[in-house]
């Protein structure tokens, strides 16, 4: 593996581990044990490294979310593109946890998301054009299916921050890839007034396989203490 590619590995991982603000050119260099030059003489600062790791981001999910045009599809194709959203987002989870800040760090980065998002529910409105002429779901005016798209995109690109929120008076609480697969429950919760009778006991059965497993909040602890 060239270095540069290394470098770009090895900063995604510390940045997924330690966070991106916790981790310096300097950790990087010396986690690959390499000199801080020879990590700038291939990026200029920490900035180009996570730009281009954006990039590669971007480019898997363009490469999951490629829509077929010559079949009709199936709830496997459905289940693969939530599937495949969420380990892209696991693997670039770092990404997320701290985004706003990213974007405002780098007006590249700012401009490049903004293209990604709407291509990005270009696609999920597409997906869900494609649903119903599978007559998985009932067809939509375009206002609404465009509506949820963008809901779709909100509860993907922000599950992970419920998570944390929701975890956080557990100090030792760790993130996992099953947790934040359970954000697919929420996006099925989302189709469930337009499933078609046909696939509607399917699509229940695939959706309550991520059901999540949130810790129980005080309000609900009192509630369930007095019998309500």
């Amino acid at each position: 593996m060239k270095t540069r590619d290394k470098i770009l590995l090895c900063s995604l991982e510390l940045f997924n581990e330690r966070g991106e603000r916790n981790v310096t050119t300097n950790h990087i260099a010396a986690h690959l044990a390499i000199s801080p030059g020879n990590l700038y003489y291939h990026f200029r600062n920490k900035s180009d490294i996570i730009y281009e790791i954006f990039l590669e981001y971007e480019k898997l999910v363009d490469f999951y979310l490629d829509i077929p045009e010559d079949r009709a599809m199936t709830l496997d194709d459905m289940t693969f593109y939530l599937e495949s959203v969420f380990d892209g987002l696991w693997s670039y989870r770092f990404f997320h946890r701290d985004l706003e800040y990213l974007l405002d760090g780098d007006q590249r980065l700012r401009q490049d998301y903004r293209e990604f998002t709407n291509r990005c529910l270009a696609s999920i409105s597409c997906i869900f054009e494609k649903l119903a002429e599978a007559g998985i779901i009932e067809p939509q005016e375009d206002d609404l299916r465009s509506a949820m798209s963008l809901n779709v995109w909100l509860v993907i690109t922000n599950w992970m921050a419920f998570l944390k929120t929701a975890h956080a008076a557990e100090e030792s609480a760790c993130l996992t890839l099953t947790e934040l697969k359970q954000g697919i429950y929420q996006v099925l919760t989302l189709e469930i007034p337009y499933l078609t009778p046909a696939y509607r006991d399917q699509v229940m059965a695939l959706r309550e396989k991520y059901r999540p497993s949130l810790p129980e909040t005080s309000l609900a602890g009192k509630n369930a203490a007095s019998g309500k």
